[in-house]
């Protein structure tokens, strides 16, 4: 179906993201998130990424991250 991701797909994602880890806009961005500073934080990908649309899917991404690694 369009838009799910394959299990290869997601399998990929997980081991680049382990190895590489996160790029230093998404450090900045989880680190306004920890600190509830969201609209900052999707400011900063905003900028980097270009679109509204693509910053929030990345600032939901980099949040989901946040709050588990917080707990």
């Amino acid at each position: 179906a369009k838009g799910v991701q394959g299990k290869r797909s997601v399998l990929a994602k997980q081991v680049a993201r382990e190895v590489c880890g996160f790029a230093p806009y998404e450090k900045r961005a989880i680190e306004l998130l920890r600190n509830s500073l969201d609209k900052r934080a999707l400011r900063v990908c905003k900028k980097k990424l270009g679109t509204h649309k693509r910053a929030k899917a990345k600032v939901e991404e980099l949040g989901k991250f946040a709050r588990t690694a917080a707990q």
